[in-house]
């Protein structure tokens, strides 16, 4: 049996390649936009990919089915209650995949979304589940949230009553030993306290997952849908494209990755485009395009990049020559097809023109403390979450966390001095080319974030 777990961390994403190498069969569960992974390990191991698996759309990341349907003419399989664009096998309940020695067992477990199945996974000759995939509907620590299809006509209390039952009903019945193997670890907005851990069992869940302890219906749907984050706005984009027929993201990085010289790239955005600047932010506060948002490569880019851009204008990038495939790569999976060029040479391309750059001015935590004292001391506008600043923050600091700074700018002044915080300085730059971008003219950066300030001084 093969049970192989790939994890993408910049998505907190895991997928899954299933097979019997005997019999040379193997499927794909919630795969990344990318497949060149799943195709070697496939071919190293003699498997082809007959079938490939999503135990739900997906709103976080555009699923890589299309890819392999394309690729190697997997068949697509989901929940008997998807509606989409492609033809798929419907997975109802009580349905089965046969690899080899290896059967997979759907369960229908709606409640994060209503099509969602898990996949209980047998081997030959055993009467017990070796593995469960669970999707959304169980994390390791916690479970799918429930509030995520409110487009769609659902509330979130109707999901989270579908979540509780399809729990008790259909995941808690399982075996404490079999293993638990979800779509997501720590860092997803799918869920709110999920673990680092990627793999656990039925019997840890039982005993540590809060969601999984005794309580009633209406308890628990109280328990799962109050005090969730912000979702981002490229969410219901990718539920909407993963149920779509669309291009493939080979399709879409060939037509993407087009060179553009420096008066290309500003006659774009000076037509309308978006210019993403995906340089670290240390580079980008010594010099940038004006109207640029830095979202830098090193950290989570495309979760910030689906918060902050449209998915539906174009958009052209600035990054490190040599790093032009990897930045539309990752916008790709997420479903921002709408890169139109990038900056030939990066930076390099506007040496000759220093009139038309920006820089950012960047403050210590040392300065801060010092401007603070004075007569007409800066804002510090916090774009943490919430909860971060529970722990503490600056003392008359605003408190706008970054997933609704462009809505509402209006609460900020135009004619004071702005610092700009996060907790580390990678929300915090973003932030502050936003703020540039909308014309407020004197933005700092705080370098190193609030971890960096005294203890002090954070109230």
């Amino acid at each position: 049996m093969i049970l192989e777990q790939y994890y993408l961390g910049c998505l907190a994403h895991a997928s899954y390649l299933v097979g019997d190498e005997e019999a040379g069969v193997a499927a794909v569960v919630d795969p990344q936009r990318d497949v060149d992974g799943y195709l070697a390990d496939a071919e190293r191991l003699g498997l082809r990919i007959e079938h490939v698996i999503l135990t739900h759309l997906h709103a976080d990341f555009v699923a890589g089915h299309l890819e392999l349907r394309d690729r190697v003419g997997a068949q697509i399989h989901l929940g008997a209650r998807a509606t989409v664009e492609y033809p798929f096998a419907p997975l109802a309940d009580g349905g089965s995949l046969q690899l080899g020695a290896v059967r997979l067992e759907a369960l229908e477990t709606p409640g994060h979304s209503p099509e969602s199945i898990s996949l209980v996974l047998f081997r030959e000759g055993e009467d017990a589940p070796h593995a469960v995939l669970t999707g959304d509907t169980l994390f390791v620590g916690d479970v799918g949230r429930p509030d995520l299809r409110a487009a769609l006509g659902w509330t979130a209390d109707e999901l989270g009553g579908l979540l509780y039952d399809s729990l008790h009903e259909k995941l808690l019945p399982l075996p404490d030993e079999t293993l638990v193997y979800p779509a997501h670890g720590a860092g997803s907005l799918c869920g709110r306290n999920l673990s680092s851990e990627t793999v656990s069992t039925i019997g840890v869940q039982r005993r540590v997952n809060y969601a999984l302890q005794p309580m009633t219906r209406e308890r628990f749907i109280r328990a799962v849908t109050e005090d969730q984050p912000d979702s981002p706005a490229y969410f219901e984009h990718d539920a909407v494209l993963n149920a779509r027929e669309h291009a493939t993201l080979d399709e879409a990085l060939d037509r993407e990755l087009v060179p553009l010289s420096l008066d290309d790239a500003l006659a774009r955005t000076g037509a309308g485009a978006q210019l993403l600047d995906a340089r670290s932010a240390a580079d980008f506060a010594g010099a940038h395009l004006p109207g640029a948002l830095n979202v830098g490569l090193d950290g989570s880019y495309a979760t910030w990049a689906g918060t902050l851009l449209d998915p539906e204008r174009p958009l052209v990038l600035v990054v490190e020559p040599g790093r032009e495939r990897e930045a539309a790569t990752r916008l790709g999976r997420i479903g921002f097809d709408n890169v139109v060029g990038y900056l030939d040479g990066g930076m390099l391309a506007a040496e000759a023109r220093p009139d038309l750059l920006e820089r950012t001015e960047r403050i210590t935590g040392a300065a801060l403390v010092e401007q603070l004292a004075d007569p007409e001391p800066p804002l510090v506008v916090d774009v943490r979450a919430e909860s971060e600043r529970g722990g503490g923050a600056v003392e008359g600091s605003v408190g706008i966390p970054l997933t609704r700074l462009a809505e509402r700018l209006e609460e900020l002044p135009r004619d004071r001095a702005l610092v700009v915080a996060c907790s580390s300085g990678y929300r915090s730059s973003a932030a502050a080319s936003l703020l540039q971008r909308e014309g407020f003219g004197r933005v700092s950066d705080l370098v190193g974030g609030t971890g960096g300030l005294p203890v002090g001084l954070l109230g």
